[in-house]
């Protein structure tokens, strides 16, 4: 089965269990902040990266570069790409070249020129909600910026390849959740730029009010019509042997409480006919349908009736014909009808 996931990217979410954080952090963290929505290199090369166990093993081929360049900690500090010293400084401050990493030492090799980093699927002109995580909260201003239609993503990104003006501007947004979580963020409605489409970057600076500190990012987008939609993440040139634990799963689900305007449901996830250690389970409800939480689980992605579910740390290893369960909450305009879903194992 292809390990590939698409991942609607209008939700982030990581569920930490019985107290302890999923989130290992290795050497010393600079732990700020970085966009969920749409997902910066970092971030989607940490979720690519991430096995159960909490190790960090980049399947993405661009998502490995980075890492054989930079480091397992460029990732595990994803949320660090900052500068203490940038001051609100763009040209002559920050190389061209260096502006995915913000020059950052620690993150160069998140300015290479590839094809092959994942991508957000997107469509022109659409609004989105834009996402940026709040590991630590600190007021300031976010910049939105998209590359001309000029720009190839064979060279490393240049201050010349942005549009001159930003599309979304905002100070102080509206956050939830956090600080010191990676389900916590900033939240903003922004209107994308029309009459895009290809390959491009949305480059966004965070420059802080109360200090000299900023923050970059390069988030990898496609106009191509989608919705937020991400691929690139967990694709592999070869799929892993099914004898090493990797096999196919399958997923049923039932509703099992409802009432006005909600329901209550529970997905099982089997492992057939080999083990499995790890899986995403994406649910696509009715119209007027949607899950609005999960529990025995990860709720990755939310969005247009479509959710993906990630297993838990500790229950992604499932023995061969073994099942595991997740419940879930979800809202409904009438009578609640079973979504359907699909698995795949990572």
């Amino acid at each position: 089965m292809s390990i590939r996931r698409r991942l609607a990217v209008y939700a982030a979410a990581v569920v930490v269990a019985s107290g302890v954080v999923a989130l290992a952090v290795q050497g010393p963290a600079q732990a700020h902040g970085a966009p969920l929505v749409p997902g910066s290199r970092t971030w989607l090369c940490y979720l690519d990266g991430l096995t159960p166990q909490g190790n960090i093993v980049p399947k993405n081929p661009a998502c490995a570069a980075a890492v054989a360049q930079s480091g397992t900690n460029s990732l595990y500090n994803w949320f660090g790409v900052l500068r203490s010293d940038a001051n609100g400084r763009t040209v002559g401050f920050i190389p061209d070249g260096n502006l995915c990493s913000g020059a950052n030492p620690g993150y160069l090799g998140f300015d290479l020129a590839r094809t092959d980093w994942p991508v957000t699927h997107l469509t022109a002109g659409a609004q989105i909600q834009i996402r940026y995580n709040n590991w630590a909260h600190h007021p300031g201003t976010f910049y939105a910026y998209v590359t001309k239609d000029s720009w190839s993503p064979t060279r490393p990104l240049a201050w010349s390849d942005l549009e001159e003006q930003p599309f979304s501007v905002v100070t102080n947004p509206p956050s939830i959740g956090g600080p010191g979580s990676i389900d916590g963020y900033y939240y903003w409605n922004a209107t994308l730029p029309a009459n895009k489409s290809g390959r491009h970057i949305i480059y966004m600076r965070w420059v802080r009010s109360d200090s000299q500190e900023n923050f970059f990012s390069c988030s990898d987008v496609v106009f191509d019509g989608g919705n937020g939609e991400v691929t690139g993440i967990g694709e592999v040139g070869n799929p892993p042997d099914p004898g090493q634990g990797n096999g196919a799963c399958n997923v049923s689900i039932a509703i099992t409480n409802s009432w006005p305007g909600g329901f209550q449901g529970e997905a099982t996830v089997r492992a057939a006919p080999s083990a499995i250690t790890g899986w995403v389970v994406t649910v696509t409800s009715p119209a007027g349908q949607s899950i609005t939480q999960v529990w025995n689980g990860n709720l990755i992605a939310n969005s247009g009736g479509t959710a993906q579910v990630r297993n838990a740390d500790w229950n992604g290893s499932i023995p061969a014909n073994g099942s595991t369960t997740f419940g879930f909450l979800g809202s409904a305009s009438g009578t609640p009808s079973a979504p359907t879903a699909t698995c795949s194992s990572i």
